[in-house]
């Protein structure tokens, strides 16, 4: 896990449903809306593995 220049710990295997940039990124790199994220994001929590399996499924 890597830290940000605040020294807080950054964790990229997560999605933050309530950060509009990570819901941005999320959806352009998976093709769907950012309103379909944020649904995956609440049905199967923050993992980025399960929200990028469940919007491809």
């Amino acid at each position: 896990m890597t830290t940000t220049r605040r020294g807080r710990a950054q964790d990229r295997a997560k999605v933050a449903g309530g950060q509009d940039h990570e819901v941005r990124y999320e959806a352009k790199k998976e093709g769907v809306s950012k309103g379909e994220v944020k649904d995956a994001v609440k049905k199967v929590g923050n993992s980025r593995k399960k929200v990028e399996a469940d919007l491809k499924g």
